[in-house]
């Protein structure tokens, strides 16, 4: 194969692959934008406030990670995290002494007429159910972040992609037409490069 349909061939066939990775980026960076706008907006409309700084509600240690939201309204995924892993769940703990939503679902159907279990059994399903969602919000989020991440690397792999073609375009201008891929020099043949 000559040198210069080589040059060619590889040069088209990475304008390609810089082609999928453009429309990859596109598609990526479209799906990163949705999620974030999706998230943003589901959050948005529930009106969950952080509690103010000054709250009661947050001035335990355990609550350390809930200031810097202090006072505001949740709208992404990060923020979801964070009161549902750090707020909801110190709450929840608490309802029944560390048991989680089964267990004391367990014990409420092995004696109905305990209404104590009964409000634990209710307040536990509620938060648990409230904070599962939440958590769906941060994972949907987190997917769509990496999304984006992968968008910026679709594009500077195409951008990479694109400089290696052109080199290799440029390259095959300048070498001469009738030198082989894999042809040996001798040290006495003239240079295959045009000048």
């Amino acid at each position: 194969m000559r040198r210069k349909t080589f040059d060619t061939l590889m040069a088209t066939a990475g304008l390609v692959v810089a082609l999928v990775l453009l429309v990859a980026g596109a598609l990526l960076a479209w799906g990163a934008s949705f999620v974030d706008g999706q998230v943003h907006n589901q959050l948005a409309a529930q009106k969950i406030y952080f509690p103010p700084s000054n709250s009661p509600a947050i001035q335990a240690p355990e609550f350390a990670a809930m200031h810097p939201y202090a006072g505001a309204l949740m709208t992404n995924g990060a923020q979801a995290e964070v009161y549902a892993d750090h707020f909801i769940a110190v709450h929840l703990a608490a309802v029944a002494g560390g048991r989680t939503y089964a267990q004391v679902s367990s014990l409420a159907q092995a004696d109905p007429t305990n209404t104590k279990l009964q409000g634990q059994v209710e307040t536990l399903f509620k938060g648990t159910t409230l904070r599962s969602m939440l958590l769906n919000a941060y994972a949907f989020w987190k997917v769509g972040q990496i999304a984006g991440l992968a968008a910026v690397a679709a594009f500077v792999g195409a951008g990479l992609m694109v400089l290696l073609a052109g080199l290799g375009l440029w390259h095959s201008r300048r070498i001469t037409p009738d030198v082989e891929l894999l042809q040996r020099q001798n040290a006495r043949t003239p240079a295959t490069v045009a000048s």
